[in-house]
């Protein structure tokens, strides 16, 4: 249920249990914990910037939806109205310079309005930080989770801040990284982080800490940190990786060189994960993050075999990952910076210039078969069209700071709305009919892919596709005239090449109407 103004409506809740906010329910951690407090009996109110994304999470009607945004006071003094517990799970990484201050002023503005409305605990999952290394010499990413911890443990609202260093489980951005560094690199030359001790923990374990938070004593104000049982380097990780995946022993050569700017590089040419997002987890590689104590388990015993080790978690991960039930991936949550606005439907739109390229094709298979086509397109699908010109545009979104073709899907077969798809976004999905993609690459101005099926009064079965784009100024203009002559091989071609697939899916390869659809698609 989508509540915009003033969030007064209800979700379909399973108990009587607290009345919970989560923050950052389109990201990795909120988009797992929300079903987890609702299997825990709680009622789950979500705040988000854009509640469309998380209209087809398979939790979304038993959970209430609010717009707003943690910077604007206005919209969290609307989400926290009869609310007990607040999850804290957002971070403004990646959206500027000053990201360090806008993530003071969003917590500052949360823990006020906790506060105002009479919230009985906040809780917060932050990062583990070295021990006796000063504040002011870690990195940017890790002295802004700490000091977003300090506010809210100094607000008047009792705080549980957790603290985890690398979290391991499908779809995790450690994960990946770990993932593809040790699968794609037999030998590799690693910086010389690769011997910092960390303490890693199962993605479990954390949403277990984080749904039994909302329960803890009144007098419970404090950070805990939390971690796995196993303490290891990064080299280690690799090295155990290798063996559960079941590859050959991996040879690690680390090198002083690589500082965190060219490790966070390198790890993005190696690895779906993109430069921007891979430095913070590298730079908190460079100190030594090992729990310093365990005082959750007061609170949350732990089980047999609990917390995880990290053999186990791995196995747990690669399982998911092959069985293509990754609930969320680190790409779930918008990039930082990233175009937000959505297609303009007045097709007279007066915003100023919208430049099209349209494509329509009939095709010999049915609507289902066609839509099958469109919704498992992109990641090992790929585009059907011209590989070599999506792969040279991923390139070079990755060399300008952008997150590439990388990034994959989530699920090779189902789409949803707000999944990462390559470096697209869906924007909106409506199963059967219409697919439209938002791009999330580097451009000069704003860009969508709409991939629609359609009948016509015959009964015959159409594809119809849409390419828009709103420069932005002068260099946004002079990018679509200097791209838009590939547009017949790049999008003319991808538009036959999706009709072949249906058709072919629909009749098989030999039938007469697939070879003469093929033959259409090679002029």
């Amino acid at each position: 249920m989508t509540v915009d103004g003033q969030g007064q409506g209800q979700g379909q809740g399973r108990g009587a249990g607290l009345h919970c906010l989560v923050t950052g329910a389109s990201g990795y951690i909120g988009g797992r914990l929300v079903p987890d407090l609702l299997e825990a009996g709680h009622r789950v109110r979500c705040l988000a910037r854009s509640p469309d994304k998380l209209r087809d999470h398979p939790w979304a009607p038993d959970a209430e939806t609010v717009r707003g945004d943690v910077t604007d006071a206005a919209s969290v003094a609307r989400a926290m109205k009869g609310v007990d517990v607040a999850y804290y799970l957002v971070h403004a990484l990646g959206s500027g310079a000053d990201f360090e201050e806008t993530d003071r002023r969003a917590a500052r503005t949360f823990a006020e309005q906790a506060q105002a409305a009479g919230v009985r605990r906040i809780v917060y999952l932050g990062g583990l930080t070295p021990y006796g290394v000063p504040e002011e010499t870690l990195s940017p990413h890790l002295r802004s989770r700490a000091e977003v911890g300090r506010i809210l443990l100094d607000s008047p609202v009792p705080a549980t801040v957790l603290r985890a260093a690398v979290v391991i489980g499908s779809g995790s951005a450690s994960f990946e990284m770990l993932r593809y560094l040790t699968e794609r690199l037999p030998v590799m030359v690693t910086p010389s982080w690769v011997h910092t001790r960390t303490q890693p923990i199962a993605v479990r374990d954390v949403l277990r800490y984080l749904v039994a938070s909302a329960t803890m004593p009144p007098d419970v104000d404090r950070s805990f940190d939390i971690g796995g049982p196993d303490v290891l380097t990064y080299r280690d990780m690799m090295r155990r990786y290798a063996e559960i995946a079941g590859l050959r022993p991996r040879v690690v050569v680390p090198v002083p060189v690589l500082t965190p700017g060219l490790s966070s590089h390198w790890v993005g040419l190696v690895t779906p994960v993109p430069a921007g997002i891979a430095r913070p987890l590298t730079e908190s590689l460079r100190h030594e993050v090992v729990c310093r104590e365990h005082d959750i388990a007061r609170y949350v015993p732990d089980a047999p075999g609990r917390p995880l080790p990290f053999d186990e978690a791995v196995r747990l991960a690669l399982a998911r990952v092959r069985e293509a039930q990754v609930a969320t991936r680190w790409s779930s949550a918008s990039v930082p910076g990233a175009p937000s606005d959505p297609l303009p439907t007045d097709p007279r739109w007066a915003g100023g210039s919208l430049y099209r390229d349209e494509r329509d094709q009939v095709v010999p298979a049915s609507p289902e078969a066609l839509w099958k086509v469109i919704e498992g397109i992109g990641g090992e699908h790929g585009w059907y069209s011209f590989p070599l010109a999506w792969a040279v545009r991923g390139r070079l979104d990755r060399i300008v700071g952008g997150v590439g073709l990388r990034r994959g899907r989530r699920d090779p077969h189902r789409l949803r709305a707000g999944d990462s798809l390559d470096f697209w976004r869906v924007e909106a999905i409506e199963p059967g009919r219409l697919l439209r993609l938002r791009a999330e690459m580097r451009l000069p101005g704003l860009a969508w892919l709409e991939l629609r099926v359609d009948t016509d009064d015959v009964g015959r079965t159409w594809y119809r596709q849409r390419a828009l784009f709103h420069p932005r100024g002068l260099l946004g203009h002079a990018y679509w005239w200097s791209v838009s002559p590939f547009h017949a091989l790049v999008f003319g071609g991808m538009a036959r090449n999706i009709a072949l697939a249906a058709a072919e899916g629909a009749d098989g390869p030999g039938s007469r109407r697939t070879r003469r659809l093929r033959k259409g698609a090679r002029r």
